[in-house]
């Protein structure tokens, strides 16, 4: 039963689940790692009674086929248990409620020089050694679960101090992410405390929800055996439009590739992410597509819920209607990658470039429309300007698109910006006005409608400057 395979993260976030069921506002772990080691969760919920403690220390307390409250995030009746053993060979928990105070303790050392399951319980005295008891009795209820004798953090660990500390800066992030949505207020919701040694966990949401240029699509709903499950997709924006630290929280570089796909939220909270569940392959195109999709407790049976809550399968008829938004989401995402954040209308926006398809294929040809191109060869000869045009026809005809995509597809950011893209922009708007007077209606034309001609368009900041130098000049 140690080996069922949970993380110190995922086991504590199993804990995060009980005190949540119990209503709890705030939920703080403490950890030692020096003298006499442990790890305690608090939590201000409901408390037990001695009966009601007695019996969640059972295993197997909870049938998981009866009907539970719509809040109820608990499954099989195990967690409590299974989830404090695997990283210790002691678990005690003390719960509060109605100025009753009980303590019961499961300790492996116990049970195997005794053969036998023996449960110990705690008398008054043992309950005044425990730590943080006074923080319960202030808060008037609630619940601590210690574990003590943590052996498998140490094990092939030269020091338990250093590890405990590693990982617990690993615990911190996957707790801020599993349980975001308790940690940021959400409409009709209270707001959780969840914090480490009394530091506030901050809430890591993985669709940059808050951010301007992430996109919000078109919400989506179906039922299954009546019950309704809720599909949200995001687009999250490109890196080169995020800065470091909102990276970073995305998953980084790499993680926006790996962490793309479906996010499963079951009460809430995040049970598992970044897969397609097979009905999608992870690829470039897609990497920026994230989709939220929300299902209660009552559906764990079709979902195959593992006991850690880390794991879940969906049942065909949920994979049918998921396979629906994947096309969808996966051409935005596409879009958003292959156009860097530029508006998908463009209906007044004068391109640098036509994509022209052709025969099931697609080319790209150099608009010759474009200001810039016109002006230039309205000042050549008949000669020169052919000549010009089969320069331009050997540019389109070796355009990397190959190469374009593979980079264009990773997170690298345009070496094209800051003083170099002012530079070049001045340079092109020099070249663009000179033979134009500065009453020329076609110059005034141009000035009012820079913004829309590439590549000003991508440098609103600087082309607004231009303009103004310009007006300025004139």
């Amino acid at each position: 039963m140690r080996s069922i395979g949970y993380s110190l993260e995922s086991a504590l976030a199993d804990l995060i689940d009980n005190s949540i069921s119990a209503k709890a506002k705030h939920i703080n772990i403490e950890f030692r790692p020096s003298e006499n080691p442990y790890i305690a969760i608090i939590d201000d919920g409901d408390g037990m009674t001695k009966d009601a403690l007695e019996s969640a220390m059972r295993h197997g307390s909870t049938n998981p086929l009866q009907n539970r409250h719509s809040d109820d995030m608990g499954r099989y009746g195990l967690g409590l248990k299974t989830s404090s053993l695997s990283q210790c060979r002691r678990m005690t928990v003390i719960s509060l409620r109605d100025g009753e105070l009980c303590a019961y303790c499961w300790d492996l050392d116990v049970i195997a020089k005794r053969g036998s399951w023996v449960m110990l319980e705690l008398d008054a005295s043992d309950i005044t050694d425990v730590p943080h008891l006074d923080v319960l009795r202030s808060q008037g209820k609630g619940t601590i679960v210690l574990w003590q004798n943590l052996d498998r953090l140490a094990l092939g660990e030269s020091s338990l101090d250093a590890a405990l500390g590693q990982q617990m800066d690993l615990a911190r992030s996957h707790l801020s992410l599993v349980f975001h949505r308790f940690i940021s207020p959400e409409s009709g919701r209270t707001r959780i405390s969840l914090s480490i040694n009394q530091n506030p966990l901050p809430p890591i949401d993985p669709f940059l929800s808050d951010h301007r240029a992430t996109q919000h699509l078109d919400e989506d709903n179906f039922s299954v055996e009546g019950i309704k499950i809720v599909v949200k997709p995001f687009i999250l924006p490109h890196a080169s439009k995020l800065s470091p630290p909102v990276l970073a929280r995305a998953g980084g570089s790499d993680g926006l590739r790996n962490q793309q796909g479906f996010y499963i939220y079951r009460n809430r909270r995040l049970i598992i992410w970044g897969t397609w569940f097979r009905l999608a392959r992870k690829d470039e195109l897609s990497k920026l597509a994230r989709v939220r999709v929300d299902i209660p407790n009552s559906l764990d049976h079709l979902w195959t819920l593992d006991i850690k809550k880390s794991a879940a399968h969906p049942p065909e008829a949920v994979r049918i209607n998921l396979r629906r938004t994947i096309e969808r989401i996966r051409q935005a995402s596409g879009r958003t990658i292959t156009f860097r954040g530029r508006s998908a209308d463009r209906g007044d926006l004068t391109s640098g470039w036509h994509e022209i398809i052709d025969r099931g294929g697609v080319r790209f040809d150099i608009n010759r429309d474009h200001p810039s191109i016109k002006t230039f060869i309205s000042r050549l000869s008949q000669t020169d300007a052919a000549a010009f045009n089969a320069v331009l026809a050997v540019v389109e005809s070796s355009f990397p698109a190959e190469a374009l995509y593979s980079r264009m597809a990773t997170d690298m950011r345009s070496t094209f910006n800051g003083e170099a893209a002012s530079v070049h922009l001045r340079g092109v708007a020099q070249s663009l006005f000179a033979d134009l007077d500065a009453a020329s209606p076609l110059r005034t034309k141009l000035l009012a409608t820079l913004h829309l001609i590439e590549p000003f368009n991508l440098h609103p900041e600087i082309t607004k400057e231009i303009v103004k130098e310009m007006d300025q000049h004139d």
